[in-house]
Order: C-alpha cells, then sequence, then structure tokens
C-alpha cells in the first residue's frame, strides 16, 4: 500500500513527523503553579454558581468553560500564525489566533481575520516582482490583528497551489523567490519551508482537518463520524474522505495513514488537477481548438456551444487573452412573453445537450475515481458554495443543504435564460452537475452541505495548514 505518515499529534514527536493538530502542554518548572491555577478557575466557577443560587441542582463544569474563563484572566498565552493561500484565482491572507487548553495543553483556536486580493500570482507568470508585490496589502492587513511585538514569533508561511502547479517549473520558482524576499523583510518569523507549492495531497488532508475539527468531528475518529471534504478550487479538485475497510481496499493507491489527536487511521485523497472550475473552464471552451501555433500576446476567439449565442465577452485565464461568444450559428427558442401584448419571444438559448456533450467528454478523462464517497456525509465549498450562492440555491451568508439534483435543474434554466452579466454560468453549473456525478459517483438524490464558513470561520485547507506550521515550524 503507498503510506505516508501525516501526523496531527503532539508536541513531543519527533520534529520531522507532519503533524497537524494540537499540541501536549509543555512540561514545566512549576507544575504546582499549574495545579493550583486550575484549582483556583474550578474554585471560582463553583463559587460562582453557588452565589447565583444555592438551590440549583449540581452543574457539571465542563472544560471549554474552564477555558474560556482562564483565558479572559489571561492566564494562557496566545500563539499567532499567518496563512498564504496563493491560489490560481486569487490570494487570501488567513491570520490565526491560538491558545492552548490549560487542561490538557491542546490547541483552541480563538480567532482569524480573512482577506484576499485578485488576480493570483500565476497571472504575474512573466512578471514575479510584481507578484509578490501584490501580497503586500495581505501582510499589512494581517499586522492589524497581531501586536507588534509578536510579530518576531510569529510563523508565516505561503503554499501556492494549483496556478503555480500549472506554470512552467522556472517561472514559478522565480515567483516563490521573490516571495521570500519580500517575507524576509515582513518582521514575520520565516522558516526554510516556508514558501513553497503544496502538494494536492496536503491541499486535500488539511482542508478535510478544518471541515472536521469545526464541526467537531474529531472525537470518536470513525468513518461514519467523519465527514467527505469537497474543495473546488480554480486550477484543480480535491476529494478527502475516511473511507471503511473495503472501500480502502479499492482505492489504496490515494489512501494515507494518518495519526489524529493520537488516533490513528487511513484517510482518502485525491487532487485532480486540470479538474478545478477554471482550467476546466478553459479546455471545455477550447476543446476542438489548437493553440499551439497561436501567439500567446494576441487575444484568442473562441466559439462555444457552452455559451449563448448574444454573448461576447473577455476572460483571462493561465497568462493569456480570450474573447469568448456562443456559437456561429446559434439556436433560438420561441416563448410566451409576459408582458400585456402577449405574443412570442425569439429568445437565444445554450443547445444544452450539445454542450453537455462536451463537458462530459472532458469529465470522462478523469481517473481514479473516488469510490465509496456517496456513502459518506459530503461538505462542499469553495467554487460549488460560490456558484450556489450566485444562482440563489442557497443563502449566501448562512450556506444550506441542497440535492445534487438542484445543480442539474438550475443549469438547464440558466442556458436557457440570455444572461451577459453571467457568461459563463451555464457552463460552471453544468460541470459542476457532471463532475459530481460522473466523476466522483454521487447520485442525484446525494445531499450536498454547501458552506463557505462554519461558526464564522472560514473553510479552506489554511486551517489545517495553521496546525502544522505550529507544531512544525513549515
Amino acid at each position: 500500500m503507498n503510506v505516508r505518515q501525516r501526523k496531527l499529534r503532539t508536541e513531543n514527536e519527533e520534529e520531522n513527523e507532519n503533524e497537524y493538530a494540537s499540541r501536549q502542554a509543555k512540561p514545566t518548572n512549576q507544575p504546582g503553579r499549574k495545579y493550583f491555577t486550575i484549582l483556583l478557575v474550578l474554585g471560582s466557577l463553583f463559587l460562582g454558581y453557588v452565589a447565583i443560587a444555592n438551590d440549583l441542582k449540581p452543574i457539571r463544569i465542563g472544560s471549554k468553560a474552564i477555558d474560556t474563563l482562564a483565558f479572559s484572566f489571561n492566564l494562557q498565552k496566545p500563539s499567532y500564525v499567518v496563512v498564504i493561500d496563493a491560489g490560481s484565482t486569487g490570494s487570501r491572507v488567513l491570520a490565526f489566533t491560538f491558545h492552548e487548553s490549560i487542561l490538557n495543553g491542546n490547541l483552541i483556536l480563538d480567532s482569524e481575520l480573512y482577506n484576499e486580493v485578485k488576480p493570483g500570482l500565476s497571472t504575474f507568470a512573466d512578471n514575479p516582482k510584481d507578484a509578490a508585490k501584490s501580497l503586500t496589502t495581505l501582510l499589512n492587513i494581517a499586522k492589524t490583528v497581531i501586536p507588534e511585538s509578536e510579530w518576531s514569533r510569529t510563523l508565516l508561511t505561503m503554499k501556492a497551489t494549483a496556478g503555480l502547479r500549472l506554470l512552467p517549473e522556472h517561472k514559478a520558482n522565480n515567483i516563490l523567490e521573490e516571495c521570500r524576499k519580500l517575507f524576509q523583510m515582513s518582521g514575520f518569523q520565516i522558516a526554510k519551508n516556508s514558501i513553497s507549492i503544496m502538494e494536492g495531497t496536503d491541499e486535500g488532508i488539511f482542508s478535510w482537518f478544518t471541515v472536521n475539527f469545526l464541526l467537531d468531528r474529531l472525537n470518536s475518529l470513525s468513518s461514519q463520524t467523519t465527514v467527505a471534504a469537497l474543495d473546488l478550487g480554480g486550477g484543480s479538485t480535491q476529494v478527502t474522505f475516511q473511507p471503511d475497510s473495503v472501500q480502502a481496499k479499492k482505492l489504496e493507491k490515494h489512501v494515507y495513514s494518518i495519526n489524529v489527536f493520537n488516533h490513528n487511521m487511513s484517510l482518502y485523497t485525491h487532487s485532480y488537477l486540470g479538474m478545478g472550475l477554471m482550467a476546466a473552464r478553459k479546455a471545455i471552451l477550447t476543446h476542438d481548438m489548437n493553440l499551439e501555433d497561436v501567439d500567446p500576446k494576441l487575444p484568442i476567439e473562441i466559439h462555444s456551444e457552452c455559451i449563448n449565442p448574444i454573448i461576447s465577452t473577455e476572460w483571462s485565464y493561465g497568462g493569456r487573452d480570450y474573447i469568448v461568444k456562443g456559437p456561429i450559428n446559434g439556436t433560438y427558442k420561441l416563448v410566451k412573453t409576459q408582458n400585456f401584448a402577449g405574443g412570442d419571444e425569439n429568445k437565444p438559448i445554450v443547445r444544452f445537450s450539445e454542450c453537455l456533450k462536451i463537458i462530459e467528454k472532458y469529465v470522462g478523462t478523469l481517473v481514479d475515481k473516488p469510490i465509496g464517497l456517496k456513502n459518506h456525509e459530503v461538505y462542499a465549498f469553495s467554487y460549488y458554495f460560490e456558484r450556489a450562492t450566485e444562482v440563489a440555491l442557497i443563502d449566501p451568508f448562512l450556506g444550506g443543504i441542497v440535492q445534487m439534483s438542484a445543480f442539474l435543474k438550475q443549469a438547464m434554466d440558466t442556458c436557457d435564460d440570455p444572461n451577459a452579466d453571467q457568461p459563463f454560468m451555464c457552463l460552471d453549473l453544468t460541470f459542476i452537475y457532471v463532475l459530481l456525478k460522473d466523476g466522483f459517483g454521487l447520485e442525484p438524490s446525494t445531499t450536498l452541505h454547501l458552506y463557505k464558513k462554519i461558526n464564522g470561520h472560514e473553510l479552506s485547507w489554511a486551517l489545517g495548514a495553521a496546525f502544522n506550521v505550529l507544531q512544525n515550524g513549515l
């Protein structure tokens, strides 16, 4: 079996283990002081309850209450981590604040800052200095929530994802080097491997950890308790879940041994490069074109079956500019008008069946499908969430739960609507549905949990990476 150790363990593990999660309390030269503090907090809580009402029934004091009170009394020292998520369509900063539990030393997440700038670093493939410059705003924003006295002890890391993975190696390395120079002047702490291109495997595992940590599903760590995490980025998409023993044997090529809070488990994760929404869009739009002999400095005109006939729009991806239009011989449909005059209207539409064939052919190139995913509770985020909110499938602030078939219905409706403000929505929704159904084996009736945040925290791989940084300084 192809096994890689991914650790989510305690601080006293070997330094070269890849750990994600909570640390044990560091040894102290004054153990009596720690226990005295705990007794003091417990006593304060008990006396508080007695003072409020002496006829209350006995109340069990939970560890979270103790930690909350201890934190309010400044009995724990906060730890800070800054993570730069250098994605294909934009760069994001997440600045996390943690403290160690007074009871067991586990890391507790207190707050996070999130901000984003566009475009992504890969857009500056030929101008690496401008790529680094684009991150300056994010670093300055992070400094507003971290005390200046803590900057030199605050670890800063940047992980680039599919956008840089898809660039020629020398161009990607030039961008990373300029970012490294910027970070060394930031005042934050920089480790040896702080700036790098993240493997798709790590991206999937970090995302899975984030979702299940925020849902508080990492207690029993059974495959029935934890949820599957689906992350749809611009250049790639990740599928991660905890398989049962039967599934693990079928998926062994992409199953990894990890340790979460001192529990060993197997985790399936697979990153599909080229199946991100923007990469797929580009491949679908140019499916029958030969771009090798086209001057990359000139805009490329595209006529696509997945674009409404009235559309003509500019689009940039991977350092190239496109002028995207509908097919030359477009299709029109007679529909009843809604005005008082009545009559019919000749409405331009996308030939859905033709667009569907192109998308099914592209998704059909996907190999190593995630067998058994449909048997798990599925949480989907990033572009899954964004597209669902843009067509009102879910609340843009609260998120929501929908059946997968809702994407198909909305795709068909959108393809019949000549909306110049959302020129790619027909293509994007159709791709998402086909990816989930044909690529990942989900049923139309499969329930999808679509969220951007849980308990106020962003759903992304960054939180998992922050745990890893605190453990290893990586």
